[in-house]
């Protein structure tokens, strides 16, 4: 599979093990090596989400989040589009990794600030002609921008998908091995995180048009949900 180059738009798919499309994200690629592919999104940009879990996150209510990871388990969802918003979104996927680090940046004072960095835990990543294919497991790690502290994110959802099986025993091994190499880490500042303060400068590059999910031009969508 060819490699990408920078300013191209690639899209995110997760693809559950059914092979159906459980989301999709229009990114533009920084830099594609045998390290990782970072990519990056800017508010406009467009996505495709589960109904249920966009109402959830646009709503709040959680309990909507457990009927969308109930129609995942069954197999039955309905996707529609939508349209990233407020954050800019910095993404470092290695290549075989069980995970992805991400930077959320936000507005302050007529710029932007970096929020957190947030560590999404995920299948590896499998190459497409329009960019990658891989699967959110749930569970997360947020880390303070200046690295010193971190906490566990959606821990009830991630056991709840267990039960449904929606996560395998051989997922759940992965991801415990996965969260091991990211607090190491992040404890030794190896991997991005010795980068740490460059990325933290990154900027959105204001020439670049907003990214499009091929097939979907300039139509506006729910209020795309932020994260796992």
């Amino acid at each position: 599979m060819r490699s990408f180059e920078t300013g191209e738009t690639v899209v995110r798919r997760d693809v559950h093990r059914s092979g159906r499309v459980w989301s999709e994200q229009a990114l533009r690629v920084l830099t594609d090596t045998g390290e990782a592919l970072v990519t990056a999104c800017a508010p406009g940009a467009q996505a495709r989400w589960p109904a249920l879990y966009a109402q959830a996150r646009t709503g709040g209510d959680r309990s909507v989040r457990t009927e969308a990871f109930d129609a995942m388990a069954s197999g039955r969802w309905d996707l529609e589009d939508a349209v990233w918003q407020e954050t800019d979104l910095l993404l470092w996927k290695p290549p075989a990794a069980w995970f992805s680090i991400n930077a959320f940046f936000v507005p302050e004072g007529g710029g932007r600030r970096l929020r957190n960095w947030y560590v999404n835990f995920e299948r590896p990543t499998r190459r497409t002609e329009d960019g990658f294919d891989t699967f959110d497991l749930t569970v997360d790690l947020i880390i303070d921008p200046d690295l010193t502290r971190w906490q566990w994110k959606d821990e009830d959802e991630y056991a709840h998908v267990r039960r449904l099986g929606i996560v395998s025993d051989t997922e759940h091994q992965a991801v415990d091995t996965a969260r091991a190499q990211v607090l190491a880490m992040l404890a030794e500042r190896s991997g991005v995180f010795a980068d740490a303060e460059r990325w933290a400068l990154w900027r959105w590059e204001p020439a670049w048009p907003t990214p499009c999910l091929p097939g979907l031009g300039a139509a506006a969508g729910r209020v795309a949900p932020e994260g796992g």
